[in-house]
């Protein structure tokens, strides 16, 4: 991008100006954040960032932002041929299943996930044994691998109308074990289930959403079905990150208490001035690792990219196109 044509840095402090004092922005942010603009511009490559990245990636630099399905979705469309995933491995690698022929790059390898390290190929195998014929579900925080095992994948945002869609009266649901028992609640529907957990949600507990609303009468609590059960049932809503932002949107609550990743407030703070988000600060160490310092290098050095062993391709590609379909 030429100097010319470079948003200028009031421009570019302007999203975050509401949560970020400007001397920080500029000392800590601006440089890199001047250079990813320029480099996106020389490499054809767009950023795709989730919900709980930090707001100087989500609102600075990031082309299309979003919750696991709507990434997921966004990337069949892209024009760019490369794509920077400013997330954790297992949405790279989706990202890399829906576009074999494009460039993917995540900007730390070691951005893993605890649900996707929670099952492997060989478990989902010894599942289908233990009940056949009955169709496996998986959460799209898997491996391309555990994937492949699969008849179909899912989101928080998705879960309930892919199971539905179905039309059976019980699901081997994995990896998320929280995840399949709110589905099952809702549904009715048995789900047969993998004792996995997101790190970062199944810290949260009924007692500490209660405390909440002892110091905070007014506020309206919004919980991630990756959550345990006891704690959906303490909130006035559950849903995926992108269910969240519509609720928030839709209703303009006052204050609002987000049972989820902390940078999820923090990124909707400054697109909802109006609303007071009280933060219960649960960060999670893989996203973070994704930052602005390395999204540049990557982009400077095209590392590191993202690639999938051909034979799992296919099969894996079709868990997710399933999944888009419905």
């Amino acid at each position: 991008m030429s100097a010319s044509l470079m948003p200028s840095r009031d421009e570019l402090y302007h999203p975050v100006a509401h949560i970020m004092l400007r001397d920080q922005w500029e000392a800590n942010y601006a440089a890199d954040i001047e250079a990813i603009l320029r480099l996106k511009q020389e490499k054809n490559a767009v950023i795709l960032a989730h919900n709980y990245q930090t707001p100087e990636i989500f609102h600075c630099v990031a082309d299309i932002r979003g919750d696991s399905l709507a990434l997921a979705r966004a990337a069949q469309t892209v024009d760019a041929s490369t794509m920077v995933m400013a997330g954790v491995h297992f949405m790279a690698e989706t990202a890399k299943l829906l576009n074999p022929e494009k460039t993917v790059l995540i900007p730390d390898a070691t951005a893993g996930c605890s649900l996707a390290e929670g099952i492997t190929a060989d478990n989902v195998r010894t599942l289908k044994k233990r009940y056949p014929g009955v169709p496996v579900v998986t959460y799209v925080n898997s491996t391309a691998d555990v994937k492949a095992e699969s008849d179909v994948c899912c989101t928080s945002g998705n879960a309930r109308r892919i199971v539905e869609s179905l039309g059976v009266p019980r699901v081997i649901m994995i990896p998320d074990e929280f995840l399949a028992r709110n589905i099952e609640a809702e549904t009715g529907i048995e789900m047969l289930t993998w004792p996995a957990h997101c790190e970062v949600h199944e810290r949260f507990t009924p007692q500490e959403i209660r405390q909440y609303r002892r110091l905070h009468p007014d506020v309206s609590v919004i919980a991630h079905p990756e959550c345990p059960p006891d704690v959906v049932a303490e909130a006035d809503h559950a849903g995926s990150t992108a269910q969240m932002i519509s609720f928030i949107d839709q209703t303009k609550p006052q204050k609002v208490l987000l049972v989820t990743e902390c940078s999820m407030s923090d990124n909707l703070a400054a697109l909802y001035p109006q609303t007071q988000f009280v933060r219960p600060c649960n960060l999670c160490p893989h996203m973070k690792r994704i930052t602005l310092s390395n999204i540049r290098q990557a982009l400077e050095t095209m590392q590191t990219e993202v690639t999938i062993p051909e034979h799992l391709q296919h099969p894996a590609r079709m868990a997710v196109e399933r999944m888009l379909a419905i």
